[in-house]
């Protein structure tokens, strides 16, 4: 996917989609969510379409955004936790092929609190076949 056609370089591609804070090299993007109140991305300004791909300063850019983006969610949203990760690959779960940083307040109230990223991962029903 080019940058011309990939929704985290042209967010006109996204409705909804909006930067909520940036710096020189990456960007914390947030849309409406109905379930995941409070989440966004990070993602490098520059298309990366993978983690792997982010350089050492891209690292730096997007840990001083989720500090900046954690104090944010808990002004605006005061959650219990988070959860925290990224997706590299189909397989792996990414739909865009465009490094992004999930970050997603967790609340006590949640059917699911409690539950780590991990979760349905590590559950029977995701065991490779085979021996």
């Amino acid at each position: 996917m080019s940058g011309g056609h990939c929704p985290f370089c042209a967010l006109s591609l996204m409705e909804g989609k909006e930067i909520v804070l940036e710096n020189n090299l990456c960007r914390f993007l947030m849309m409406p969510q109905e379930v995941l109140k409070g989440s966004g991305v990070i993602v490098p300004i520059e298309h990366r379409e993978t983690v792997f791909e982010l350089t050492p300063e891209e690292w730096r850019s997007t840990q001083d955004l989720l500090t900046e983006a954690k104090a944010m969610i808990d002004r605006e949203f005061s959650p219990e936790g988070y959860n925290i990760g990224w997706n590299a690959g189909e397989t792996g779960g990414q739909h865009i092929p465009h490094a992004h940083l999930h970050v997603i307040p967790r609340f006590a109230d949640e059917p699911y609190a409690g539950k780590g990223i991990r979760h349905w991962l590590k559950s029977r029903d995701n065991k490779r076949p085979g021996p």
